[in-house]
């Protein structure tokens, strides 16, 4: 069974690899292989995507570019990328605010609005979910399987299942814990909906699925901090 691969990349990042840099230079194609049993074949990885600017960690574009780079010695892998947008925006305060200083108490008034710092990544699950849909109705697969925790990709999911018929399955990099704060951190139950099946990825799995350091053949590296 033809299988391609989705990734939301941003979303696997901040769901499961932004605080286990060990874990930050992955062979996403291999852990594809890792985890998806025959009759499952992967014969492509499309990776979403935007390039980072240097404006909140002056670092981050180089780390994310070895990556990048890393991402493209492997030749069933192919990026997409999207943009990020960094502007000022007026947010409305919650009150009191829920993250503060140890022994702020509150008893003086805040401003209803405060100016904020707004990063924001646009286009990737947009081209992720139209390149499902079409690579389903061109028969280009017969098992699409997608990377994220996103609900935005819910009826891109559905459509490629029950409309163009295409065995959907569910990569999640959310694996059903207690977070400290005691709230449940767990795959989205509507995502898991939209799919025939849902498989998780371990710590187990991201560990087996390293791209070498550095590659082979290459000068490319993996960051210096991604230990």
């Amino acid at each position: 069974m033809r299988a391609y691969v989705y990734v939301d990349g941003f979303n696997l990042y901040n769901r499961r690899l932004k605080l286990k840099p060990q874990y930050k230079w992955l062979n996403i194609k291999a852990l594809a292989d890792h985890i998806l049993a025959a009759p499952m074949s992967v014969e492509r990885v499309n990776y979403y995507t935007a390039r980072v600017s240097g404006n909140l960690d002056p670092d981050a574009p180089r780390r994310q570019q070895a990556y990048l780079s890393a991402l493209g010695t492997v030749p069933e892998t192919e990026i997409t990328y999207g943009k990020f947008t960094y502007h000022n925006k007026w947010a409305a305060l919650a009150a009191p605010p829920e993250t503060r200083p140890a022994g702020y108490v509150w008893n003086n008034p805040l401003p209803d609005l405060v100016l904020v710092q707004k990063a924001e990544e646009k286009g990737s699950d947009v081209n992720l979910g139209s390149h499902l849909v079409r690579d389903a109705f061109l028969d280009a697969f017969d098992v699409g399987i997608v990377i994220t925790n996103d609900t935005d990709l819910v009826e891109p999911m559905r459509i490629a299942r029950h409309e163009a018929g295409k065995s959907i399955g569910l990569l999640s990099p959310v694996i059903q814990k207690r977070q400290p704060n005691g709230k449940w951190l767990a795959a989205s139950p509507s995502l898991k909906a939209a799919a025939n099946f849902t498989l998780y990825i371990h710590n187990a799995h991201l560990a087996a699925c390293q791209f070498p350091d550095p590659i082979p053949g290459t000068a490319i590296r993996k960051p210096d901090s991604w230990v």
